[in-house]
């Protein structure tokens, strides 16, 4: 059984103020590089080779052909292309064939950013990791993993890395074993986004082992505790646990969850799910 405790109810309503702090509003603005001296420059006007930033034409006030050290790039501006967000949702419903036809294009076009702060290569790349992993395609897997240790040194071998192992755990795995692996990845010492998605996907591991309650806290745990793992991370949790709580009857406890993934999901199918969801509560 599923509790239905006022601290597990208290749970839900911390995990939905937490969660709808992270939203924003804006036009979008498409990445650009800005330099150490203040100027700045569209991503899409320029190629770096080897340790140089080269622009490809003419474009606003830059000449074809001028170069910059890549070091004098300080960070990179502007609004996540929409495809980001779009391929994760696409991943985490299921989806993943139809997510890399969106991220793909983007970690291809933002690569050359992937070691400017800020950049929008690094959630791009880690969710396109997550989408080879659920295909099995260990090569792909194998290759983006490195690209993304490369650009992140600091941390060694990315944990997305480990990550992508656990997705790729043989069909023959224990059930205990595969939530095993996920819940080791949730650790205070990884990333938030790493400890977001391995929550995630546990919470998977469970609802296929048909343990309702766990997999219910495990996905309550994506916005609880990773809020800032990302919002897409969080509506769809938010998603699969509204729907465990609407087969209860509990409509008062679903119901702000439901609201909650539409508010952070945005033009995404997982907004379109919420919202469908949402009527039919009606």
């Amino acid at each position: 059984m599923i509790p239905s405790s006022s601290p597990f109810r208290s749970a839900i309503l911390i995990c939905l103020a937490s969660a709808a702090s992270l939203s924003r509003v804006g036009a979008e603005q498409a990445a650009r590089i800005v330099f150490q001296n203040g100027r700045s420059v569209p991503v899409s006007a320029v190629v770096v080779q080897g340790n140089q930033i080269v622009v490809k034409g003419p474009a606003e006030g830059f000449s074809e052909g001028q170069t910059f050290p890549l070091e004098s790039a300080d960070h990179v501006y502007g609004d996540k292309p929409v495809e980001v967000n779009r391929g994760i949702a696409l991943v985490l419903m299921g989806k993943s064939a139809d997510a890399l036809k969106l991220l793909e294009p983007v970690v291809a076009q933002q690569r050359m950013t992937a070691k400017i702060p800020g950049n929008f290569w690094i959630e791009a790349a880690r969710a396109t990791l997550v989408a080879y992993a659920l295909n099995g395609d260990t090569a792909k897997c194998a290759d983006i993993g490195k690209e993304i240790s490369d650009a992140t040194p600091v941390q060694g071998i990315d944990p997305f890395v480990s990550l992508g192992k656990a997705l790729m755990l043989p069909v023959s795995t224990k059930a205990a074993d595969r939530e095993t692996a996920f819940r080791d990845l949730t650790t205070d010492n990884l990333p938030t986004a790493v400890c977001a998605y391995a929550s995630f996907f546990r919470g998977n591991a469970l609802k296929d082992a048909k343990k309702d309650a766990e997999a219910l806290e495990a996905y309550l745990t994506v916005p609880c505790l990773f809020p800032s793992g990302g919002m897409i991370l969080n509506a769809v949790a938010e998603l699969n646990a509204a729907e465990y709580l609407t087969a209860l009857g509990r409509r008062d406890e679903a119901l702000p969850l439901l609201h909650s993934s539409v508010r952070e999901s945005g033009d995404t199918l997982v907004a379109a799910e919420a919202n469908k969801r949402l009527e039919s509560l009606k």
